[in-house]
Formats: structure tokens, C-alpha cells, sequence
């Protein structure tokens, strides 16, 4: 294909938009543009992509699980939960982890209920600084209601936790907040809420609950909490289950290792992120690396003005002999100085750059050039296509 036709534009300076260096590399390389989107090139490279299909994904350090593939990156749009022992990997508001019972729960008997007094308390950490204890215990009140029958739903979970609402939902199904005539129909008052003495309310339990005795919950009174209640004696749940979102940290499920909890965009038939994703990981000072079979094109094809031999017609003959060799092409054939070419194919990244030069000519030579190496050799014209395969497929 030739540059001119793919209106390749590319920058010397990245954009003050760029937030990551292979974002900065795609922009200035022509990929996309300063607001990303797709130009020429980019649409070109997404459908590249698209043709080879799974073996993208062997060139970038991917992680997931059976149903997805992510790439780590600090500007993603999701979040995820890796264990770099194990490898296993999760949405964060999927993932399991072990939830361990430690102080002050380990050894602690149940104690009588106790109602107290808790003056403009209706946070868990105003909660907590104003009893001097730990948010871990206190029991944390979340209120919402089905949305298939408008049954009113009570969440009960450690507050020192937070609740996973893809969790709650795989356990009760779709729910949207519960609305104050709602919340005063069974009994709750909100900033003061606990499942005792709930009315007509389907209560949910995270599996820590029952495990963490006496924690400090609301008395349903406006300005007052209950010490001590404890799942079993004071109330039960219709669902007890794992409804909490992971946090950094926290234990593996799999293999007892420390979770990290990391930003990263899914990858699989996305293809837009895929792109971002080579170019995150293949770059180098001077611009893309992408290798083959992920590369746009194989060969960045170039030549030289000459003063005496037609440097662009031998151009376009080894452009017709690398084509119908099934080596894919892009062909600079723009009048511009040299320096400007070398850069623009650094920027661009194929594998291997050809430069028709006068020189060479002169003997029959072209110059051929790895992209990721320094040094650049000369060949043999009718030896081209034989010393670049080799390389694409090294």
C-alpha cells in the first residue's frame, strides 16, 4: 500500500493529551489521532488485526481467566484482581478471596445486647471514631429493592468491607436503592439501620457475618446503635454468601498469596485495545516495534532521491516483487529528504525498513534494516525476498 494513499500523518512531539507512551507512540505514528480515533492507518491496522486474529494476543503479557484476557495498564477502564503466584485473575467485583478470621473474632464470646447512645453517627467511620473501635466491627447496613417484585432487600455486610453489587445480584437478581418510604416500610432508619427487628425484608448476609460476633449495628432509632449483635441469636438471613468486593491485598482464593488489585482493559475481540495494547508493549525511544504477524505492514519500503539513476522506479519494481512474494508493503514513494523517511519508518514500526538509495544501486544493492536492530546491511537486489522472510518468521 502506498503512504500517500493511507494520508499518514505523522508528529515529531507527543500529545499533551497522552497519558501512556504507546497511546503518545499510536498518535504520533499516525495511528490515531490526538482525540483517538482511528485514522487511515489505524482502521488499516484494526482489520490486520481482526485477519490474524488469536496469534495478537501471543505478543502481548496478557492475564485472565477462561472467559476473558486483560492487559495492565494504569489508564484501563476496569479493575482487576491478579494473584501473581497463582495467576488467577478476576473482575474485581467477581473475584473471591479467603476471608480469613482473625482478632479481635477469633476467641471473642457473644455479649448481651446492648442499646447506646450515638449522637450524628450514621457513617460507619463516624461510627467507629466516635466508639474508639475498628470499622471491622461494625456491621454495615446497604438497602435496595427488587427491581422483578419490589420485595425490600436488606444487605448485611462487615464495615469494613464493601459490597460487590454483581455479587448481590447473582445471589437476588437486578436491584436499584431502596427509596425512603421503602426503607420506613420494614422498620429501617437509614444511618441507623441493622437487620433486628426488620419487617417483611429479605435479608442477605456476607458469609463474614455469621463469623464476626458482636459488632456494633444500627438500632433502627435515629441517634442510637446496638453493641454486640451477633448473626443467629439477634437475627438471621434468608441468604448467607459471599457478597464483598475484593480489596488489595487481600488473600488468594487459589494459592493463600497476597491479590493485587490493577487496572487493565479487556482484550479478547476488542481490537481497538489490542492495538494499544502492542503498542504499550512493543515500542522503543524512536517509536513502534510491533513484530510480525501483528505489524501493520512487513516491509517499510523507501528510496532515495538520486541525481543520476531513477532511485523511485527500482522502487516500485521491488514493491511489485515483495507484493507478489506475499509480503505485505508499505511504500513510501513521497518526495521527502531522508531524514524525514528514516523517522516516520522508525515511528510506524514494520518489521523491516528497505531503503533504494543511488549508492546501492550502483551495485545492485539495496539497504535492509531490522527494526529492532542498529546496524543496517546491504543485499542483493534479487536476494530481498529471500533475506527478509527469514526474518519475519524468525
Amino acid at each position: 500500500m502506498k503512504y500517500r494513499d493511507l494520508q499518514i500523518q505523522t508528529q515529531r512531539e507527543a500529545p499533551n493529551n497522552a497519558r501512556t507512551e504507546g497511546f503518545a507512540f499510536l498518535v504520533r505514528a499516525g495511528f490515531l489521532t490526538r482525540e483517538n480515533v482511528l485514522t487511515k492507518l489505524g482502521e488499516h491496522t484494526i482489520n490486520h488485526l481482526r485477519e490474524v486474529g488469536n496469534e495478537t494476543l501471543q505478543a502481548i503479557p496478557t492475564i485472565g481467566n477462561d472467559r476473558e484476557t486483560f492487559f495492565a495498564i494504569p489508564t484501563g477502564d476496569i479493575e482487576i484482581a491478579h494473584c501473581s503466584n497463582c495467576k488467577y485473575t478476576e473482575r474485581i467485583e467477581l473475584a473471591r478471596f479467603m476471608k480469613l478470621v482473625e482478632a479481635p473474632f477469633d476467641t471473642v464470646a457473644p455479649l448481651p445486647l446492648e442499646k447506646i447512645e450515638t449522637p450524628n453517627c450514621n457513617t460507619i467511620e463516624s461510627l467507629a471514631n466516635f466508639l474508639g473501635i475498628q470499622k471491622e466491627q461494625t456491621a454495615k447496613a446497604l438497602m435496595y429493592t427488587r427491581i422483578s417484585d419490589g420485595k425490600f432487600v436488606f444487605v448485611v455486610v462487615r464495615g469494613d468491607m464493601q459490597l460487590s453489587e454483581a455479587k448481590l445480584k447473582a445471589q437476588v437478581g437486578d436491584v436499584r436503592a431502596a427509596r425512603a418510604e421503602e426503607t420506613e416500610s420494614v422498620g429501617a432508619v437509614a444511618g441507623y439501620a441493622s437487620a433486628v427487628g426488620l419487617m417483611d425484608a429479605l435479608i442477605v448476609a456476607d458469609d463474614l457475618i455469621p463469623r464476626s460476633p458482636n459488632l456494633v449495628a444500627g438500632a433502627n432509632e435515629a441517634g442510637f446503635h446496638l453493641k454486640n449483635t451477633n448473626y443467629g441469636r439477634d437475627y438471621s438471613a434468608e441468604i448467607v454468601a459471599d457478597l464483598v468486593q475484593a480489596q488489595d491485598g487481600d488473600t488468594c482464593v487459589s494459592c493463600g498469596k497476597p491479590l493485587s488489585v490493577l487496572r487493565a482493559i479487556q482484550m479478547n475481540d476488542n481490537f481497538e485495545n489490542i492495538l494499544l495494547a502492542l503498542a504499550e508493549t512493543h515500542h522503543d525511544d524512536k517509536g513502534l516495534t510491533f513484530p510480525h504477524p501483528t505489524a501493520p505492514f512487513d516491509a517499510y519500503l523507501m528510496h532515495i532521491a538520486g541525481k543520476e539513476l531513477d532511485t523511485l522506479a527500482k522502487a516500485r519494481e521491488i514493491y511489485n516483487e515483495l507484493q507478489d512474494a506475499g509480503i505485505s508493503v508499505l511504500f513510501d514513494d513521497r518526495d521527502e529528504r531522508a531524514g524525514v523517511k528514516f523517522n516516520d519508518a522508525d515511528l510506524i514500526g514494520c518489521p523491516v525498513r528497505v531503503t533504494v538509495g543511488e549508492k546501492g544501486l550502483r551495485e545492485g544493492m539495496v539497504e535492509l534494516k531490522e527494526r529492532k536492530e542498529k546496524e543496517n546491511q546491504l543485499v542483493k537486489i534479487d536476494e530481498i525476498v529471500e533475506k527478509i522472510k527469514p526474518i519475519l518468521y524468525s
